[in-house]
């Protein structure tokens, strides 16, 4: 093995249904999940076909507190309402998706479903909450995310590419942040990032942040 690259890692795996112990376990093993699907990969092939290394990153909510940049998307979006829902997919979200696409220039996704697949997205395979933004009633903004006994975990994030100057990524996981700790929960995992510069770079304004090296550790991220 080439020294300081991560082991291979590419699993898949099923399961229809999961305790929130459980699903702790699994995300500080690595994995994710878009519905029963679960997965796991260390690596990955960008866009320009370079092979790209992935970090899972999780961040250790008693610990964090926003930053300047952050504390300004707060004061921006003074005249949006925001609230925590349980996960649901619906004729609103997906017009909303169909909105947020507009971004991809590649690998462009059908539907919400692709990432949300469950019938009851609310419990299936685990607890899921939805953080809504809204304007004047109109949705801008939503995210989901994964609860466990411990631990939240982000799943997809999409907005309306007209508000793009509010920066509603980094405003929905603020508010996931807030409804964690209010929770008591003790980490919150915001999902794969990857060694190179890409489009996920924004998780690592969040600090402190670890990332999880391959190998079992969870060690600070630099």
């Amino acid at each position: 093995m080439i020294p300081n690259l991560p082991p291979l890692i590419h699993e898949t795996g099923q399961l229809d249904h999961a305790q929130p112990a459980l699903m702790d376990r699994l995300w500080s093993l690595g994995w994710r999940h878009f519905g029963s699907d679960f997965f796991r990969y260390s690596v990955m092939l960008g866009d320009d076909d370079q092979i790209q290394f992935i970090q899972p990153l999780r961040m250790p909510i008693a610990d964090f507190s926003p930053s300047k940049s952050q504390r300004r998307v707060l004061r921006r979006n003074q005249d949006v309402e925001i609230g925590v829902f349980p996960a649901k997919v619906d004729a609103e979200r997906e017009e909303l998706f169909l909105r947020h696409r507009e971004r991809f220039t590649s690998n462009i996704p059908d539907s919400l479903r692709n990432f949300i697949p469950s019938e009851t997205p609310d419990r299936s395979p685990c607890e899921c909450r939805c953080v809504e933004v809204r304007r004047n009633g109109r949705l801008i903004a939503v995210s989901y995310m994964d609860v466990g006994d411990e631990a939240v975990s982000s799943v997809y994030a999409m907005f309306d590419p007209d508000e793009s100057p509010r920066s509603l990524g980094t405003l929905t996981l603020l508010e996931e942040i807030r409804w964690a700790r209010a929770q008591g929960k003790r980490w919150l995992y915001p999902g794969y990032a990857t060694e190179q510069p890409s489009a996920y770079d924004y998780k690592k304004s969040f600090r402190p942040l670890e990332r999880f090296d391959w190998k079992g550790k969870w060690v600070p991220l630099a």
